[in-house]
């Protein structure tokens, strides 16, 4: 099947009237449901846009291909649009999109159609088939470099589905092998594989790709290819079976670089740079792509599974402050009992659950299903057991981040002992054996370590009080670096213990610094992925937005999803610049007569508007510092295809 049987002149709309990604997909989903290919336009924009949250669909180069398999689409079809200034579509290289490819493929779409959609894909790879396109004059035109590309592909020289990889060579040692596939299976996967196969060709390395797209997989590796191969590439987002790459050397990485980054691989791939892959002993189909003790991808399943109790609770928390910095107390004025209420679910449950359910995840990450249960009670000690007179918490973030990969690795441990159990006994394990033992030790442990770890904060508390009659600026410097260090953990609470303490006794610089302090990770990591785009991913740019109503509101935890995913750093980030600001709120000589609230109480420093202005001026400064050192210390992120 051609490709301008699916792209068609009323499908093409050469000056996108759109600014923004989300009114050029709009358009787009427009211009197909005007043609009459969609049954469903609303719907089938839902599934455009829930592929785009998976990870954008501008590959760079000035290209973004929105596509889904919906049962919305009525034919499938391509839409074609274009920009002349360019959209920002949070591409992969950062910059603009001019070229607008949608493609609609239905739930039952047969090969030959899957099979043309893919082959565009292909085509986009080719520079001077873009820049064609990019300056044709009419809708003709634009069809026109579509089919003379097709006979291109169609001489004998050339492969007869470029789609497909195929093998330069027979298998042979020193040979690379490469898998690419994408959640849907029509675009990246093929871009990846022809990708992958050029610069291959180009450099004499012989190489065979398989590609498991939405009409199935081509190009299979066979088990004599692999017994053969020196090295193998798995480019993928989506599962593909690793249990046949047991024993090989195996570089495992998302689709997206295999399309921007194909040289760094295939340099690895020459220079055998790939560690050994070892397949889970009853595994055989369906493998993740990612080694299961990987240590950042255990860290960021917590993260992500903790995120919504910290976004949530922190607004919740945030919000009550609107009826008074008090207004949750009954003992106050102030006291609002919906604003108590809104307090005591954000603060008191949302926030209580934070740490558990940041450990919980992280275990279930390492020891599947049976990790959670020990994670989560790992997590719940880790916040409530001090073991110290005198403190009221636990270890807290810190904590709970340890009594995670304990709970998993102890829990791997259990599985281990009792692998060897009768057949009959085999369903005790999950019901009995495994939480028993694992919820038993990882409590035990933790019970232990806890008061340790918490003993951090009786001994920060002392130290702080000792520094009483010190150089002022010297200790806003150091009380707040330790706002910073551990986003609400023992440290963080050493220092705001001593700002309350002096707010008690009559001082009030010391509580304003503290909260400057302790609003400035958030507000700088908020304002880095702003500033500094390309070293965030889209999921981190999207909890930037939230980190500054966080940050805002003094609930320095709006940090946490940055420094648990990049902790050396984005701590080191968030240290600088909230020392920067404690310095400065006590060399401004700034009182504050608050104890919580952010922004809500700035009105309540002393010494009128002046005072009031150095106080923001020495968070913004603060904001600053962390913001760009976090912009210097970050590498660019690895995008999702």
């Amino acid at each position: 099947m051609n490709i301008t049987s699916l792209l068609t002149k009323d499908t093409v709309l050469l000056d996108l009237a759109a600014s923004s990604k989300e009114a050029a997909l709009s358009e787009l989903d427009g211009k197909l449901d005007e043609a009459g290919k969609l049954s469903d336009r609303e719907a089938f924009m839902n599934d455009i846009l829930a592929r785009e949250a998976q990870s954008t669909t501008g590959i760079g180069d000035g290209i973004a291909i929105p596509h889904a398999k919906s049962s919305a689409v009525h034919e499938p079809a391509i839409a074609f649009g274009r920009s002349a200034p360019g959209i920002d579509y949070e591409a992969l290289d950062g910059q603009p999109a001019h070229l607008f490819f949608m493609i609609a493929a239905s739930e039952g779409a047969n090969n030959d159609h899957l099979e043309a959609l893919s082959r565009l894909a292909t085509f986009l790879m080719d520079g001077k088939f873009r820049e064609r396109v990019l300056k044709a004059a009419s809708a003709d035109e634009v069809l026109a470099a579509v089919n003379d590309k097709e006979r291109e592909l169609e001489e004998p020289e050339e492969p007869a589905e470029p789609a497909q990889v195929q093998a330069e060579a027979a298998p042979s040692p020193g040979k690379v092998l490469a898998v690419t596939a994408c959640p849907t299976g029509i675009a990246h996967t093929y871009m990846a594989a022809e990708k992958l196969n050029e610069r291959a060709k180009e450099r004499g390395i012989p190489i065979k790709v398989e590609t498991n797209g939405s009409s199935g997989v081509k190009n299979r590796l066979t088990p004599e290819e692999i017994a053969e191969a020196d090295v193998i590439i798995v480019a993928a987002d989506t599962k593909v079976e690793m249990a046949r790459f047991d024993g090989k050397p195996v570089i495992q990485t998302k689709v997206g670089k295999a399309i921007h980054e194909t040289d760094v691989l295939l340099d690895r791939a020459t220079q055998k740079d790939a560690p050994i892959y070892h397949a889970e002993a009853k595994s055989d189909k369906g493998d993740s792509t990612e080694p299961k003790s990987g240590f950042y991808k255990h860290l960021m399943n917590g993260v992500s599974n903790m995120l919504p109790f910290v976004v949530g609770g922190g607004i919740l928390i945030a919000l009550s402050f609107f009826w008074g910095i008090h207004s949750s107390d009954p003992a106050s004025p102030e006291y609002n009992a919906f604003a108590a209420m809104l307090n005591t679910i954000g603060g008191g449950k949302a926030f209580f659950l934070m740490v558990p359910v940041l450990a919980g995840f992280i275990a279930s990450s390492i020891a599947e299903r049976p990790g959670f249960a020990p994670g989560m009670v790992g997590g719940l000690i880790a916040i409530t057991v001090s073991g110290v007179e005198g403190a009221d918490g636990g270890s807290g973030f810190l904590g709970g981040i340890i009594a995670g990969f304990l709970a998993g690795y102890v829990t791997l441990f259990v599985k281990k002992m009792f692998a060897k159990l009768p057949d009959a006994l085999e369903g005790l394990k999950p019901v009995l054996f495994y939480p028993l033992f694992s919820i038993a030790i990882t409590g035990i442990i933790m019970m232990l370590i806890n008061p340790q770890l918490t003993k951090l904060y009786t001994g920060l508390s002392a130290f702080l009080e000792g520094l009483g009659g010190t150089n002022q600026v010297l200790v806003g410097l150091i009380i707040g670096a330790m706002m910073a260090v551990d986003m609400g953990g023992p440290v963080n609470k050493a220092a705001y213990t001593f700002g309350i303490a002096m707010l008690d006794a009559g001082n009030f610089n010391f509580i304003a610094a503290v909260m400057a302090a302790g609003m400035v990770p958030p507000l700088g990591m908020a304002l880095a992925t702003t500033l500094f785009k390309k070293r965030f991913s889209r999921q981190e740019r999207e909890a930037g937005k939230t980190a500054y109503v966080l940050g805002a509101c003094f609930i320095t935890e709006g940090v946490i999803p940055f420094a648990a995913a990049d902790p050396a750093r984005v701590i080191p980030a968030s240290i600088g610049g909230a020392a920067v600001t404690g310095a400065l709120t006590m060399l401004f000589d700034i009182s504050l007569r608050a104890p919580h609230g952010g922004i809500f109480v700035m009105g309540l420093v002393d010494g009128g508007i002046m005072k009031v202005l150095l106080y923001a001026a020495a968070i913004i400064a603060g904001a600053f510092v962390t913001a760009f050192l976090a912009g210097m210390l970050k590498k660019p992120a690895v995008p999702a295809a």
